[in-house]
């Protein structure tokens, strides 16, 4: 039997150092010796590509900021991570080799659907097998787009020796509970709202049809909703029959004391509004197949030690599984 350790953690805009590509014709040879300066001008839009998010530059992560993120990664050492909020493949694969020292061999990321171009991935220290995107599931309510905002990533994991598949991981990234400030926020609440519930809707279909009942797999990742609320309800209590690993989650140690405190231990993401108490939710969650249940040895939050969060506003969680 092997111990296998399974975690997710929203990284939180884990974007490159490059802000724009270009070409840039009649560039100056560097053997040329220049008197005085030189301009460079971006007129033509075919030769340049910045990339902006609502009207701002898409700023890389600062490098002591990834280096928070890779010391809580190394620290919860776990042997696959679900990770969510990274920007492409380059990107993962820069990190795991200068951040967390090559821990992580098998990478997977496939670029999915958000304009602001964070995508769901996985780490991991066991093999992989087949890697799947359901970026253009649709839900039957609305077949004209794609339901996900992001991706749905479906990932086989193998024993060491890769004679047998041991799990398999289908990690999220649900729509965010977000309002623009210039958008209705009754309007766009009850739209990402509606987006969720769909979304959920469509990975317990999906999960339903490629799974057996006996199946071993993990549903994990930034669900950006309440494991109890209504637009869960397909995963939390739909027809696949999950157990929610982290119900009963320890913390790795005590959050950062604030008053009022937290009303629960089991929470991963903290918001505080203007003028009121920080909310305190499971945002992050992992849910495994009814054969998993038992094969749960441990659950943990990985706690912040500052209240706005280290280098992420989400705190990890993983489980231990005997497979």
């Amino acid at each position: 039997m092997t111990r296998v350790r399974i975690a997710t953690f929203n990284l939180n805009n884990l974007f490159n150092r490059y802000n724009f590509q270009g070409v840039v014709s009649g560039i100056v040879d560097p053997s040329t010796t220049v008197t005085g300066s030189v301009e460079y001008h971006f007129d033509d839009p075919a030769n340049f590509r910045l990339r902006t998010f609502q009207g701002q530059l898409v700023k890389e992560k600062a490098p002591a900021q990834r280096v928070i993120l890779a010391d809580r990664l190394i620290a919860i050492d776990a042997d696959v991570i679900a990770v969510q909020e990274v920007e492409d493949i380059e990107t993962l694969r820069m990190f795991a080799t200068n951040h967390l020292q090559s821990r992580y061999p098998y990478l997977a990321l496939i670029e999915g659907n958000d304009p602001r171009l964070i995508d769901v991935a996985l780490l991991s220290r066991l093999p992989l097998g087949a890697v799947t995107s359901w970026q253009h599931a649709r839900h039957p309510s609305k077949l004209g787009e794609a339901v996900f905002s992001r991706d749905l990533l479906e990932v086989a994991v193998y024993s060491a020796d890769r004679k047998r598949r041991l799990v398999t991981i289908y990690n999220n990234h649900l729509k965010s509970k977000f309002v623009p400030f210039n958008q209705d926020p009754v309007a766009t609440t009850a739209a990402n709202n509606l987006r969720r519930t769909q979304q959920a809707e469509t990975v317990a279909r999906i999960v339903d049809a490629r799974q057996r009942p006996d199946g071993r797999y993990v549903i994990l990742g930034d669900m950006n909703d309440a494991p109890t609320e209504l637009t869960l309800a397909a995963i939390a209590s739909g027809g696949l029959n999950l157990v929610p690993a982290l119900a009963t989650a320890r913390e790795s140690i005590p959050a950062p004391a604030e008053n009022p405190p937290p009303t629960s231990v089991v929470w991963t993401h903290r918001f505080k509004p203007s003028g009121q108490p920080a909310v305190h939710e499971l945002f992050d969650q992992i849910w495994l197949s009814p054969s998993l249940g038992p094969r749960l040895q441990d659950a943990v939050i990985h706690r912040r030690t500052l209240l706005g969060g280290n280098a992420s506003d989400h705190d990890p969680a993983s489980v231990d599984l005997d497979l």
